[in-house]
């Protein structure tokens, strides 16, 4: 094992452990050298790669602090990676959100809270099939982001968050390009609305499904197209 790996491994373990908890501000880096037996080179590479993924914070001046350790802090890394996704990746990306997104719609159904589902509402009501592609799209991703957070899940929420991103392209071609994909759009986005708002957790985990799988045929034959 590399040394650096070495000592993420046991600061891992310190932060595991309880040792250090989320919030907490680990020993200055003589002490936590000594004490984990390791190089000060080595913990502080060790520190920076944490301090990358979110699970440590540098404050200079300060000292290095666990951080909340919160699903979503700790998944923004993933977003980073997303970032790099190829177009011939798209798919994947599709059917990644068929399997999380009706699961965190039938989720919002159960536990999303009535000012939550009016604010999901006015969200269908901010767009029509006459606005521009870009606006649709962008109040596209936030009906689903909304949906994502009143699943009541913080890591279901960030994953769903973050496989959102890289189909936005996609998005905005079918919109362009595909004969009434906004009406239906639409239509598909009032019925899972409806099903949230009526605590109907597998009416709502149905239309999710028809939705997202609507827009991952349509690119499969685009693309073989």
């Amino acid at each position: 094992m590399a040394l650096t790996d070495e000592a993420i491994e046991k600061i891992k373990q310190m932060i595991t452990s309880g040792r250090v908890r989320p919030g907490e501000k680990l020993p200055r880096e003589a002490d936590l050298a000594a004490e984990l037996g390791l190089s000060r080179n080595s913990l502080r590479e060790a520190v920076k790669a944490l301090s990358l993924i979110n699970v440590l914070d540098v404050r200079q001046g300060d000292g290095t602090y666990a951080t909340s350790l919160s699903p979503s802090l700790l998944l923004e890394a993933l977003s980073f990676i997303v970032d790099f996704h190829r177009d011939d990746t798209v798919l994947e990306f599709l059917e990644v959100r068929r399997i999380l997104e009706p699961a965190a719609t039938a989720l919002a159904a159960l536990r999303m809270p009535p000012e939550e589902q009016a604010e999901l509402s006015k969200l269908l009501d901010a767009v029509t099939v006459d606005s521009p592609v870009d606006d649709f799209v962008a109040a596209d991703l936030e009906f689903h982001k909304k949906i994502a957070i009143g699943s009541g899940n913080s890591v279901l929420a960030s994953l769903v968050d973050n496989m959102s991103m890289p189909t936005v392209r996609a998005r905005v071609w079918r919109g362009m390009t595909q004969p009434l994909a906004l009406e239906r759009t639409l239509n598909e986005h009032r019925a899972i609305c409806q099903a949230i708002k009526s605590q109907e957790p597998e009416l709502a985990r149905s239309w999710a499904t028809v939705h997202i799988s609507g827009i991952e045929s349509w690119l499969r034959t685009a693309l073989a197209d």
